[in-house]
């Protein structure tokens, strides 16, 4: 949901360019509602009398301003009320152009912010209006509006007709700030008019966009694992705050991990932590009698932990919004296996794009969890002029889609227990499936979960009640930004939930059947992966299906043959197959490389998870021709890169995402580049056929 400023100017008169302000007004939107708690209202002194005709429409003379500040001063109250945010307003060019003539007057270094007219939004969304005045609008929506020409009352009246617009602009499919950016420019009459009148473009244009996230590649480019100390020091718990702090001397580190036996590599629940500032803050307190208490007196718990697969920028931000220094390290399965310190990361600059992670997990409700999501796409962008390599950047994401799943499935649980239908039955893992799972989700992603439980039969009390889960997080996702999924893969069907016992024998049905047919969505079960619960339980179902789909040579032939026949992505002339101007390069690209390596890992016994991963396991094998075998994994990056940019263009400009690329819009180097790519991944069929039985 967009946070904004509703603002409105009352002035000398209607030319921009002569006339002057004499009051400003202003309210908040935050999450999709106004925050009538905060306001704006500032009378300003133009430095000229006010005409006796504006007077009659505004009630504002001479003498109410007289002791008013200036244009500076009340435009430097609201400069930082608005810190940033989108502005709207009511035919809002007219008050952008006169304050950028203001501004200039006034010597002020001014840039035109990013803003939404509702005059606009309200023509897009219903051209049937007779007109489009602000009575007429507001009636039209049932908003009521206030005394009229006073600034603070009309920018009320322009953030409730902004607020009630939002549901049809989202059965309008505009949905985010470039497409309501493109559906105002897009009302060319009024637009037209308005320019004519001396007023500014309403909404800022694709070309002018800047990316507004700071972003430290740094952070992105490595993991965790590759920062934390390890093994992780650990001490009895009845080793004293004496003998403690003479280990942390020794080994030159500032926090320790306490449990009862001393030893690293058990489950996080079984540690606190002691940190060079506890120790300090207890002897302070404590004074010399304070040297022989134990350390598990002090020590602090729960562990605070992040995973040592997770991005260096989640420990960031984790800490940041915690304010703590020291983190523990967990693998995949829970168990300590390191720590990470502030110190630590003092390579790492700070970065507004690393806040994403962090509020996604404090969200508590759908908005927070939207209004983060819809900040993914300038990360990436911001990611992409560092020149990120892109299947980092499809890692990231992914990490972030794996993000929200966890999150949806706490507020799903919270919900449930708050509607009287108790806690999970019994326990239980959501998983990841696809592009999430394998980590290489791009911004047209969408949903592909699973749910697996403990015991439980179809439509018995067990499945009933996940049944729901499935059904809170689906649709909590599909709110947050990340649809519904075409295929129906979602724990909210039956056929993608299940106990245990019912996974391995709807497991042993595709591997008997083996048909083509029946595995158009099977196949990305295998790129799963737990993002919430019971994580030995996901790990078992894998090694189940796994070690079952392995020895089946037919099952993962016909995995395989849907790789071995791609369409050909050029037309007889040699020029790329285009529709529309675009190619699409999940369909010619992607999906040809991700289904290859995913049957022969199975195939060949190679547990990994990327697209990448798999190749070189592949290749580390010697199965199959190793040059070739690194010319696919490299076409699948490039793919990649050239999906993630056009994506990028396509949400600044208000375009719906896809996985289509625009070819006009590459220059020559890159057309060659991406024909080469798409050559090599044609290599696929004659690498199945040849690695298959190795």
């Amino acid at each position: 949901m967009l946070d904004a400023i509703a603002f409105d100017t009352e002035t000398t008169g209607l030319d921009p360019a002569k006339d002057r302000i004499v009051q400003i007004g202003a309210v908040a939107i935050r999450r999709g509602a106004v925050d009538q708690d905060m306001s704006l209202e500032s009378l300003v002194n133009p430095g000229v009398p006010i005409p006796s005709a504006s007077t009659a429409v505004h009630h504002i003379t001479d003498a109410m301003v007289e002791d008013a500040p200036s244009f500076v001063g009340a435009w430097g109250r609201l400069a930082g009320f608005a810190a940033g945010r989108i502005l709207i307003g009511y035919s809002i060019g007219f008050d952008l152009a006169i304050i950028a003539s203001e501004a200039t007057r006034a010597g002020l270094d001014w840039r035109k912010p990013r803003s939404l007219c509702v005059r606009l939004l309200a023509a897009a969304v219903n051209p049937r209006l007779p007109d489009h005045s602000l009575e007429t609008i507001a009636s039209w929506l049932g908003v009521a509006i206030g005394v009229r020409h006073q600034a603070l009352a009309d920018a009320r009246a322009a953030a409730d007709i902004f607020v009630a617009l939002l549901p049809h602009l989202a059965r309008r499919g505009i949905g985010t700030l470039a497409e309501a950016e493109r559906a105002c420019l897009d009302q060319t009459g009024q637009l037209e008019s308005h320019l004519r009148s001396g007023w500014m473009e309403p909404a800022s244009r694709p070309e002018t966009f800047r990316s507004f996230v700071a972003v430290d590649p740094y952070a992105y480019r490595h993991h965790v694992s590759e920062l934390m100390s390890q093994p992780p020091v650990v001490v009895r718990s009845q080793t004293s705050v004496r003998e403690a702090m003479a280990v942390m001397l020794s080994r030159r580190i500032s926090s320790l991990f306490v449990s009862e036996n001393g030893m690293p590599g058990a489950a996080r629940e079984d540690y606190g932590i002691v940190t060079e500032r506890d120790l300090m803050r207890h002897l302070s307190e404590g004074g010399g009698s304070a040297f022989a208490a134990s350390v598990a007196e002090i020590a602090s718990r729960p562990l605070i932990s992040i995973r040592a697969a997770a991005f260096a920028y989640r420990a960031i931000g984790r800490m940041a919004r915690l304010n703590i220094r020291h983190l523990a390290v967990c693998d995949e399965a829970g168990h300590l296996v390191g720590a990470v310190s502030a110190r630590d990361l003092l390579k790492l600059r700070a970065s507004a794009a690393i806040n994403l992670s962090d509020a996604i997990e404090e969200a508590s409700s759908t908005d927070d969890l939207a209004a983060a999501w819809t900040s993914l796409p300038w990360v990436a962008q911001s990611l992409i002029a560092e020149e990120v390599e892109a299947p980092l950047i499809a890692e990231v994401i992914s990490e972030e889609l794996r993000a929200m799943t966890h999150r949806a499935t706490v507020l799903a649980e919270l919900a449930m227990a708050a509607d009287g239908k108790g806690a999970p039955p019994c326990a239980y893992a959501v998983l990841v499936l696809g592009s999430g799972g394998r980590g290489e989700s791009l911004l047209a992603a969408d949903q592909d979960n699973a749910i697996v439980f403990a015991e439980g039969q179809p439509e018995g009390q067990e499945d009933c009640w996940f049944a729901e889960l499935g059904e809170r997080i689906a649709a909590t996702l599909d709110t947050s930004g990340i649809a519904l999924c075409n295929g129906g893969v979602m724990a909210r069907n039956a056929e993608w939930r299940g106990s245990l016992d019912t996974w391995k024998q709807r497991i042993a049905g595709w591997v008997r059947r083996s048909r083509p047919e029946d595995l158009l969505n099977v196949d990305i079960f295998f790129d799963l992966q737990a993002v919430h619960g019971d994580r030995a339980l996901a790990a078992q179902l894998h090694e189940h299906a796994f070690a079952v789909a392995h020895g089946q040579v037919a099952f993962v032939k016909a995995l395989g043959e849907r790789a071995a026949t791609p369409v050909n992505p050029f037309s007889l002339l040699g020029r790329f197959r285009v529709e529309h101007g675009r190619i699409d390069l999940k369909r010619h690209g992607l999906f040809p490389a991700v289904v290859f390596a995913r049957a022969l890992s199975i195939r060949h016994e190679i547990v990994a998870l990327s697209t990448r991963d798999r190749l070189a396991g592949l290749a580390a094998k010697k199965i199959g021709p190793v040059a070739e075998l690194r010319r696919v994994a490299s076409a699948h990056a490039r793919i990649q890169k050239y999906i993630l940019r056009q994506q990028c263009r396509d949400i600044l400009a208000g375009v719906p995402v896809s996985n289509r690329v625009e070819i006009s819009t590459l220059p020559d180097e890159e057309q060659a580049e991406l024909r080469t790519a798409l050559k090599n991944v044609q290599l696929v069929p004659d690498l199945v056929r040849a690695t298959m039985f190795d």
